[in-house]
């Protein structure tokens, strides 16, 4: 049953399903709502980093780094034609690919580990990005999230990269419960199917991007309004 109270002007939900709202953390038929209206409003939803190449996707995931996609592609649109390979890379001193990259932020730090992790390939992989976690988070700079970012759109490996808006957007819908990232990864791990991981990560990434913003979320023009913990709360006494 739905009930109303004016509270300074405003129409406030007092009751809709009490009990039922508070069980929706970690319910499964509750995420599986979640993720059906997150496809319907996402159908095209996909890694919005341009790449041909897993090379070119693990460097790209690392100039991402505190930067926006769209600031990403255009960078690699012409540093990609310029040095499409691994070995075009290793030819560049880190003042040259500074220049590149410059108008990225943290652009120097960023340098430098791609031209270690380009050097480390070379040595260790015969050129190529290995396929497999573990190898990738020993190479410079290659943490949690860029690995499953790599692993899951150039592999093909299940994963759940979280980044700001896979970490924001999820703990606010009710999918995780933590302050952690690395624990958040894990709640979304036993919360979503492994096999629609990688469709999970990049669906609650165009929501964060699109409608659940960090500063102001615009909770009217969301279809997942009714299961999110966020909105519940802010309309519910």
């Amino acid at each position: 049953m739905f009930e109303f109270k004016v509270k300074c002007g405003k129409i406030i939900i007092v009751n809709f399903e009490k009990n039922f709202r508070r069980n929706i953390v970690n319910n499964k038929k509750q995420n599986e709502i979640i993720l059906s209206k997150l496809k319907i409003m996402y159908p095209d939803a996909k890694c919005e980093l341009n790449h041909n190449t897993p090379f070119q996707l693990l460097v790209a995931t690392m100039l991402s780094a505190q930067s926006t996609d769209k600031s990403v592609n255009k960078v690699t649109e012409g540093l990609f034609k310029r040095y499409p390979e691994v070995n075009d890379f290793v030819k560049l001193s880190q003042e040259e690919l500074e220049k590149e990259i410059k108008v990225i932020g943290l652009y120097k730090n960023k340098s430098k580990n791609i031209l270690a992790v380009c050097n480390e390939l070379i040595k260790n992989y015969d050129g190529e990005v290995p396929g497999d976690f573990e190898e990738l988070i020993r190479l410079p700079g290659v943490g949690r999230k860029t690995a499953n970012v790599v692993l899951s759109n150039a592999f093909g490996v299940p994963a759940i990269a979280v980044d700001t808006h896979v970490f924001r957007v999820s703990n606010r819908i009710g999918l995780a419960k933590s302050q952690n990232v690395d624990e958040t990864e894990r709640q979304l791990m036993n919360n979503i199917p492994k096999d629609e991981w990688t469709l999970a990560h990049h669906l609650l990434i165009w929501h964060g991007r699109r409608i659940c913003e960090a500063r102001k979320p615009k909770c009217s023009d969301c279809d997942i309004r009714d299961y999110c913990q966020f909105y519940i709360k802010s309309t519910t006494i």
